[in-house]
């Protein structure tokens, strides 16, 4: 993520919970921003987060489908998929629209641990391209397109296992698509060939994300739950 993790989700609720009198679900409520929240819906795992500085509406629809719509000053991340991931052809359609091409990505998003990896294969993106910041691993040729290999580290940030510091891996896509089939086996194993080994899988989304922009999105994950 740009500046926080889907981690920080339980905590929130956990918190939220304990202290029923504070009541931030609340306060987001009537500032418009839906609360962070995981679980399952129609079969789907799903994670939703947002730092709560901006209106923002993440909504579950039927199957794999949500949506997000976002006003810009803050990060959120969310979408649906599986828990655990694991290597699969990934099967996606919708619109993913960031107004003025701003900072935002769609992306494959998940978690691995031992080691504790955070990776991305994105499909599309914004204003930003996360490869500027990294370092290169190399290119990987798939049936549906070509992607670049890159790493980075983040030091001391939140992730599912409280702060930490970690690797991130990226694959990013060099025709930018809203749609079509991903094989993140073939990510994996180019991966660990570049020296990137990943751990156990935890959870993967197709997911929204965003950092001080405006857009929306409805993403549609076609491959079964």
């Amino acid at each position: 993520m740009f500046y926080s993790t889907l981690a920080t989700v339980s905590l929130a609720i956990t918190g939220a919970i304990a202290s029923p009198a504070a009541s931030p679900f609340d306060l987001m409520r009537r500032q418009g921003i839906t609360p962070n929240s995981v679980g399952t819906h129609d079969g789907y795992y799903y994670s939703w987060w947002s730092d709560g500085a901006s209106p923002v509406t993440y909504t579950n629809l039927a199957g794999g489908s949500y949506s997000v719509q976002w006003q810009s000053g803050g990060n959120l991340v969310g979408g649906k998929g599986w828990k655990p991931g694991s290597a699969k052809n990934i099967t996606y359609s919708g619109t993913w629209t960031p107004v003025n091409n701003g900072n935002s990505y769609l992306t494959v998003y998940g978690w691995t641990r031992n080691p504790l990896v955070e990776y991305y294969i994105i499909e599309n993106f914004g204003e930003y391209n996360p490869g500027s910041s990294a370092t290169p691993k190399g290119t990987v040729q798939t049936s549906e397109g070509t992607y670049n290999l890159f790493q980075s580290t983040r030091v001391q940030q939140p992730s599912i296992e409280g702060t930490s510091t970690f690797n991130q891996y990226w694959a990013i896509r060099t025709e930018k698509r809203t749609g079509g089939t991903v094989d993140t086996g073939i990510f994996f194993d180019a991966w660990e060939k570049a020296g990137m080994p990943l751990g156990t899988h935890d959870y993967m989304v197709v997911a929204t994300e965003a950092y001080r922009s405006a857009g929306s999105s409805h993403i549609t994950v076609e491959s079964p739950p």
